[in-house]
């Protein structure tokens, strides 16, 4: 495992359980004592944890702090990969389907290219890439322009008046955060104004999003929870957000992050 990932898988953990000591993560990793400790130096030098006696605690991300792309990728890959498979069993072949820019609808765009006949509207340069196939004629790619974001979406009045015209099927909206008090929400201003054009351009929305983005609250709401028709997240996701989200959105599917496991 390259370092990269590892600090990333680490990220993950103490930002779930809130601490973890080196100890635990040089047994959970099967790594020596001693590479935990630069990779928790690593970490704590970009701004990321806190390192305390014997461990690190996790530091609340600000409302505006918005990772890259690369860094997101690493983050919960399993979870990602099995919310796309659920995701994409939503999608009909002929569709107008719309994704917004991240690595969950990066993911998902992966499942689509198996689909046919379908016209995919994204503001990320990252999935207008993916789906890119010049062998496929059934495959239309629609890209808005606007200005990019460290996560590699489009953005700003550009991008939200080409999705004015548009009528689209079923949006799939990736997000930074959801919370029963602020909704599904997102760390850049102009990001969430081209996402609410996104989702206001679909009959039917979709939202994509693991189970860490539980209790994460970015600067600006793309939409209530109610807004979503569905919520596709993971299995990891703890019973009270179960609970809360049940309550809200129109349909929560839980997808198995171990296939053979098999619930919903």
């Amino acid at each position: 495992m390259l370092a990269a990932e590892r600090q990333a898988l680490i990220l993950d953990e103490v930002q779930r359980r809130g601490a973890a000591t080196v100890s635990d993560l040089a047994g959970r990793f099967g790594v020596s004592d001693m590479t935990i400790r630069r990779d928790l130096d690593t970490l704590v030098a970009r701004g990321e944890l806190d390192k305390v006696h014997g461990g690190a605690t996790s530091k609340r991300s600000p409302s505006t702090d918005e990772p890259g792309f690369r860094t997101k990728q690493l983050r919960q890959q399993a979870e990602k990969e099995a919310i796309a498979r659920a995701a994409a069993e939503l999608v009909e072949p002929g569709s107008a389907v719309g994704l917004s820019a991240g690595t969950t609808t990066w993911t998902l765009a992966r499942r689509l290219r198996e689909i046919p006949r379908l016209t995919v509207v994204t503001n990320s340069i990252r999935i207008a890439d993916e789906l890119h196939d010049d062998d496929r004629t059934d495959l239309d790619v629609v890209l808005t322009g606007g200005v990019r974001t460290p996560s590699d979406a489009l953005v700003g009045p550009v991008a939200v008046s080409s999705l004015h015209q548009l009528h689209l099927d079923v949006v799939f909206l990736g997000v930074h955060g959801m919370d029963a008090g602020a909704g599904f929400t997102t760390p850049n201003l102009l990001e969430a104004d081209t996402d609410r054009a996104l989702v206001a351009a679909g009959r039917r929305l979709v939202v994509v999003a693991d189970h860490t983005k539980w209790g994460t609250v970015g600067i600006s709401t793309i939409a209530g929870l109610a807004g979503a028709d569905v919520l596709v997240t993971d299995d990891g996701l703890p019973a009270d957000a179960r609970e809360a989200l049940a309550d809200q959105v129109g349909e929560l599917i839980l997808a198995p992050t171990h296939p053979m496991d098999g619930h919903r």
